[in-house]
C-alpha cells in the first residue's frame, strides 16, 4: 500500500531551506519523489511529494520538522496524499 504524503514549505528566502528540510526527511528514510519550489519576491515555497516507510508517521516527521520552523521562521505542513487531493478538489 502506498503512504505518500505532501509536504509544503512557505517562509521568507534564506540559504538551508531546502537543506534543513530534506535533512528531516533523509534522517527518517523518507523518499522524495518530486519536489517544486519557487521564489516569489522573498518569500520561498516548496512542495514536495513523499513516500512514507511504513513505519514513519506524519505526527512524527511534523515533531522533527518543529525545530526547523522555529530556526528558520518556515510554516512546514504535511499531509497524507489522499487529504490533500480532498481539501484542494474545485
Amino acid at each position: 500500500m502506498e503512504n505518500r504524503a505532501i509536504v509544503s514549505v512557505v517562509g521568507k528566502d534564506q540559504v538551508g531551506i531546502i537543506a534543513k528540510v530534506t535533512a528531516v526527511l533523509a534522517e527518517n528514510q523518507v523518499n522524495i519523489m518530486d519536489i517544486s519550489q519557487t521564489i516569489l519576491q522573498d518569500f520561498f515555497t516548496m512542495m514536495m511529494l513523499i513516500d512514507l516507510p511504513e513505519h514513519e508517521s506524519i505526527h512524527k516527521l511534523h515533531e522533527q520538522f518543529a525545530p526547523v520552523e522555529k530556526e528558520m521562521g518556515l510554516k512546514i505542513s504535511i499531509q497524507l496524499e489522499d487529504i490533500f487531493k480532498a481539501m484542494h478538489r474545485v
